[in-house]
């Protein structure tokens, strides 16, 4: 009995399961792999196996075909309907590259030379799957760019560098298919290819990991730069508030001389020199909570440099609120840096205007900002020159949504930006 179409057809079928590996990474995400992923992996080899290894009508062929797929789907957490599509995505596809390599095969694939086989139609339809699985590495990097809808760190001359290495194997294997013996040599080679092709998917695939982090990291460390900034502003609005009430301290002692002295009108007139001196010192932001009035003071006091008009309605049921003070700074001050910065942009100065609303209940806290732009906007995407940073901001504001059940909404119309956030206090 001929051992070279079983051997050959488990080769298939251990490649195909590196390569069904992939393209599930590259559609799903690596990080929604289950923990028993392993275990529909090596479920998918010896079904794969037996698919190759049997002769079935083609509908039933086609079905057992989806069926071997879905099953290695089962090893990420995605819906149904998702695991479902991109399995037949990728067994259409597959077909396809199939089809025109049997077209191509057929005229050149002569049993001369090679070890005597029962079914040689087999062995071509073998071939043709052989350099399907070479050019489907290809495939699967393009619909990486496109199904993910990920812009990778990775710039676009090293992608098309890795995307070069499947187009040459592919046309290597044609060469070696028109000119080379079909014997167990020239299996070995194209397996020899389609083993490149899989080390340069890994990679690339590893790379590719390798920027993101380096980004993220990059973008975590400039998040907490900001953050380390807003925290300052919250102490220096604690210290102008210990200085205003030493200064006021003070004030009172020359109160209580006057009224000692009888000399009320002097007192009264000295008392409403004061509260105009704290109401300008602390710009009548007072909710009670240090976030809040820290942020909003900033804001102010920037917005009041810059010519822009700032209107305020603040209104806090209490002074503290059951939301952690760090998450509340990373989506109180983004939005307000977000509005501030838009509307410094602004060239007419009688648009230049920023309007926040922050109020609370017994069960959250509301927070809108609208402001003008300079143009309409038609899409979120970031026109500051660190546009990474400013993107990751708006991250982190949904990150801070989704960790209390919230929800942020954008509304961009007649050159107004309008932002809005809802964070429901824990229960």
């Amino acid at each position: 009995m001929n051992l070279m179409l079983p051997l050959l057809n488990l080769g298939i079928a251990l490649v195909m399961a590196v390569q069904v590996n992939f393209y599930f990474n590259a559609v799903f995400g690596r990080e929604k792999s289950k923990p028993s992923k392993k275990y529909w992996i090596a479920a998918f080899v010896p079904l794969n196996f037996v698919y190759l290894s049997t002769n079935l009508p083609p509908a039933a062929s086609s079905l057992l075909a989806l069926f071997v797929i879905f099953v290695l789907a089962q090893g990420y957490y995605a819906q149904l309907r998702l695991k479902i599509v991109f399995a037949v995505l990728y067994a259409v596809l597959l077909t396809l590259i199939n089809s025109i390599s049997l077209y191509l095969l057929d005229p050149v694939f002569s049993p001369t030379g090679q070890a005597p086989l029962e079914d040689p139609g087999r062995l071509l339809v073998a071939g043709s799957l052989l350099i399907g699985c070479t050019v489907m590495f290809a495939v699967i990097q393009i619909i990486r760019l496109v199904v993910k809808r990920r812009s990778f760190p990775l710039e676009s001359r090293y992608s098309l560098l890795f995307l070069g290495v499947p187009v040459v194997s592919v046309y290597q294997v044609n060469v070696l298919t028109a000119y080379m013996e079909k014997n167990i040599h020239y299996f070995v080679s194209v397996f020899g290819f389609i083993v490149l092709n899989v080390l340069v998917v890994y990679v690339l695939d590893t790379v590719i990991a390798r920027f993101q982090l380096s980004n993220q990291n990059m973008q975590l460390q400039n998040q907490m730069d900001y953050q380390d900034a807003n925290y300052e502003k919250t102490v220096h609005s604690f210290k102008e508030i210990k200085r205003i009430i030493h200064d006021t301290n003070q004030q009172f002692l020359f109160v209580a001389e006057c009224i000692e002295r009888g000399r009320t009108e002097e007192a009264r007139e000295h008392i409403r020199t004061t509260l105009n001196q704290i109401d300008n010192a602390y710009r009548r932001v007072n909710t009670g909570n240090l976030v809040v009035d820290a942020l909003v003071t900033n804001a102010l006091n920037v917005g009041q440099a810059n010519g822009i008009r700032m209107d305020t309605e603040l209104s806090l049921r209490e002074s503290e609120l059951p939301i952690e003070r760090y998450d509340l700074c990373v989506v109180l001050g983004n939005m307000l840096d977000n509005a501030v910065e838009a509307s410094k942009k602004v060239k007419v100065a009688e648009d230049r205007r920023v309007r926040i609303q922050i109020r609370s209940s017994e069960t959250g806290l509301f927070i809108r900002i609208r402001n003008r732009t300079e143009r309409e906007v038609t899409d979120l995407s970031s026109r500051k020159p660190a546009s990474d940073d400013h993107g990751f901001g708006l991250t982190n504001i949904e990150r801070m949504c989704d960790k209390y059940g919230g929800h942020m909404t954008v509304e961009t119309e007649n050159l107004t930006f309008d932002n809005m956030v809802v964070l429901p206090f824990p229960k």
